[in-house]
């Protein structure tokens, strides 16, 4: 059921994501293609903004705060899974791997090495930061709108 903290909190995730997006951008290599990167990560980040946060708000600030920072968590680590798997599935198609385990141990080592990448105090600040006012604000829309 639609309600005003779980709209909230999508529309913060997708704000979140989309501002970690751009700074993760200077962190890759410089011949890498974007395309749609800070969008689809946005798009992908409301779905965990209105199906983890807003869904468990109402129970206290800690609860919303605690459930917003596992929501950015989930959010990073479902990203970066989704991102290696496109790039390995391109891979894949010109025949860089040997077998099919080779081409699945590549998902994680990339999850890793990006994951590794974004491990700056910009970004994870931006991260913890963001999350708690995500927490927040579901909170404090959830109570104003209920």
């Amino acid at each position: 059921m639609p309600t005003a903290a779980k709209l909230m909190s999508a529309i913060a995730m997708a704000f979140l994501a989309f501002i970690v997006s751009e700074q993760v951008k200077p962190l890759l290599p410089e011949d890498t293609q974007f395309g749609y990167f800070s969008f689809a990560n946005a798009a992908f980040a409301t779905l965990f903004g209105w199906k983890i946060v807003g869904r468990n708000v109402g129970k206290g600030t800690i609860s919303s705060v605690n459930n917003a920072i596992s929501g950015v968590l989930a959010m990073v680590i479902f990203l970066l899974f989704a991102h290696a798997a496109r790039i390995m599935y391109y891979n894949a198609i010109d025949l860089r791997y040997k077998s099919t385990a080779d081409a699945l141990q590549s998902v994680f080592d990339m999850m890793f090495e990006h994951g590794w990448l974004m491990m700056t105090p910009t970004i994870l600040l931006t991260l913890l930061g963001g999350a708690l006012f995500i927490g927040l604000l579901a909170e404090a829309t959830s109570r104003r709108w209920s």
